[in-house]
């Protein structure tokens, strides 16, 4: 089971109030489940701040839950720049195993060497609808002073601009010109959908601003398909030791019967 809950209530973008939002308190609806279909694995995702917030108060209380049901539990912070996108996007990452033995043999994802150049993902000819007024450039512009591109511009909530070769998180409530290609213009629904490593096959309907919010909501394919094989790979090694242990006291029993008839 992948389940995320909303990140609106922990995230640095919102009011952080966490818990105390009742947005905050929807995990309760996903524990439900789990209690009802008990699935073997499950993997949860939420934002970095999930980690900090209250104190740790928040993931504490649901990894005690999921405790309380029967799984064993890690939990780590993973980042999309490690897994070959070129997007900061810095999640928590929850795993959940039933099966006793399955979580001692779980290993969360080795870091790849690099990231795929963002030149690589941008489009070409992008349609004039998606550059940012000559207003906003300017003023982009007159706040700082580029060191690369082709680079993602960022501003923050205080009104900072910074620029990298990556782009930060892309966020599904965030302005309309949060993040800029080069100061100049904003992300297309189809660059968007790279960053967070969709194939070129797949296909989004809506408008721009509402594939944005989708995009933004969604999590990196490369980094959670990572975590997935590693789960599914110690379920697979304990099948296999089961296997050869039942294997062998077949086989003690056998040599016992055998040597009772002598």
């Amino acid at each position: 089971m992948f389940a995320g809950f909303p990140c609106q209530p922990f995230s640095i973008i919102g009011d952080r109030k966490g818990l105390n939002d009742r947005r905050g308190t929807l995990y309760h609806e996903i524990l439900r489940i789990v209690n009802v279909k008990k699935p073997k694995a499950l993997v949860l995702e939420n934002v970095r701040q999930f980690a900090t917030n209250s104190n740790g108060r928040a993931l504490n209380a649901v990894l005690v839950s999921l405790c309380d049901l029967g799984y064993s539990c890690q939990w780590k912070v993973l980042n999309a720049l490690d897994f070959g996108l070129p997007q900061k996007r810095e999640r928590v990452i929850m795993v959940g195993l039933r099966r006793p033995g399955v979580m001692e043999l779980f290993e969360w994802p080795k870091p790849l060497q690099d990231y795929k150049p963002l030149a690589d993902l941008l489009e070409k000819n992008p349609a004039r609808k998606h550059f940012a007024s000559e207003r906003i450039q300017k003023k982009r512009l007159s706040r700082h002073t580029p060191k690369t591109s082709p680079a993602i511009w960022h501003e923050n909530k205080g009104g900072n601009v910074s620029s990298y070769p990556f782009s930060c998180a892309l966020r599904a409530n965030a302005s309309h010109n949060y993040l800029l290609v080069d100061g100049k213009r904003r992300l297309t629904p189809r660059e968007q959908l790279r960053l967070q490593g969709f194939p070129e096959s797949f296909e989004v309907i809506g408008s721009d601003s509402q594939i944005r919010k989708q995009v933004g909501n969604a999590v990196p394919i490369p980094m959670i398909k990572s975590v997935v094989e590693g789960v599914l790979s110690a379920h697979s090694q304990i099948k296999r030791r089961n296997r050869v242990t039942s294997t062998l006291s077949s086989r003690r029993v056998h040599e016992r019967d055998s040597s009772v008839h002598l």
